[in-house]
């Protein structure tokens, strides 16, 4: 299987560009310039967030340090994003990535903030983060109660575990990438 990917890529915390063969964009409704730069791969130390992904909205996330958030270009638009996850060189799973500023909590920094398909049973923080951003699932919106943000965020987890279970997105469940053993 071919894959076809952007001509130009970034490998966030590695300060190296590399290139691929150009990518056909898919119709997702998403036209946004971020398809353009997809799929993208990041990966950085997880660092503590505002603590309100586990705790008040009952979604975990593992959250980028800001250089890494600062280190995504422009084309990455803020929004809600789906690919591959793994922590410390282990399994691969599903995830699902806010990029943005999280109108609804009035954040005024930018975040990274990945919501992992996996239950773990540990604390993750400093722990090695590394993901592949496959598909755009929405653009970041505000939300006029809690309880809607929640139901958002189950409807983005639907929408990716059906995204990533495609064949064409299964296959980065595998990448090089993930297999290289050094950060």
């Amino acid at each position: 299987m071919i894959l076809r990917q952007p001509l130009l890529q970034y490998l966030v915390g590695t300060g190296c560009w590399f290139f691929r063969s150009l990518r056909s964009l898919r119709s997702t409704g998403h036209m946004e310039t971020s398809v353009a730069v997809l799929p993208f791969f990041a990966q950085g130390e997880i660092v503590k967030g505002f603590g309100r992904g586990s705790k008040e909205l009952g979604f975990p996330t593992a959250n980028f340090p800001d250089d890494v958030t600062l280190s995504i270009p422009d084309a990455l638009v803020c929004g809600i994003y789906c690919g591959w996850a793994n922590v410390d060189n282990g399994e691969v799973y599903k995830m699902v990535m806010s990029i943005g500023y999280n109108p609804f909590y009035k954040n005024t920094t930018k975040t990274m903030e990945t919501h992992i398909l996996q239950v773990f049973d540990k604390d993750l923080h400093g722990s090695l983060l590394k993901v592949c951003i496959l598909h755009h699932l929405r653009q970041e919106l505000n939300f006029s109660s809690l309880d809607e943000l929640k139901n958002a965020i189950k409807n983005d987890i639907h929408e990716a575990d059906l995204l990533l279970d495609k064949p064409e997105s299964r296959i980065y469940q595998n990448h090089d990438y993930f297999s290289n053993r050094s950060p």
